[in-house]
């Protein structure tokens, strides 16, 4: 049997912004992971980014995740770029604000796609552009009493 790509699987979904959030609460990864299931996906990719314990060199006790009222439209603009860019079925992405500990989701974003390695490059495209263009600040707090705000 001769594979084509004109099979409808193959094409980017009409609609496939599933799930994008801006929470106070923590993160699922069952949501995301759910929230971009698709029968025609041969792959999905998912990102998780999470608090850790360091950064430049220094012991991170905790940190803070605030936003621009504005950060949810750009999500949304950013993933409508993604989509138009690579064949998504499905698409999700959820970022976190307040007070976080050593451990906790910071951010999930997922992509599915026909085949992995679009998969694969679609969400590194999502995450890297949402971490660059998204007005989120992250205002972390040193073990040695120092503090420093990082952000788009």
């Amino acid at each position: 049997m001769a594979r084509t790509h004109d099979h409808p699987g193959e094409q980017a979904a009409t609609d496939p912004i599933r799930l994008l959030a801006v929470r106070d609460t923590p993160l699922s990864l069952d949501e995301v992971f759910t929230a971009v299931g698709d029968d025609a996906a041969g792959g999905t990719a998912l990102f998780v980014g999470t608090v850790r314990n360091h950064d430049g060199g220094a012991d991170v006790d905790s940190l803070g995740y605030s936003c621009h009222p504005t950060a949810e439209a750009e999500m949304r603009r950013i993933a409508e770029k993604v989509a138009a860019e690579y064949p998504v079925r499905a698409l999700a992405a959820v970022h976190r604000v307040g007070d976080l500990a050593v451990g906790d989701l910071a951010v999930v974003v997922a992509v599915s796609c026909p085949h992995r390695g679009e998969a694969f490059e679609a969400c590194r495209k999502l995450i890297d552009d949402l971490k660059h263009e998204v007005p989120i600040w992250k205002h972390q707090r040193f073990s040695d009493g120092a503090e420093e705000w990082v952000g788009a």
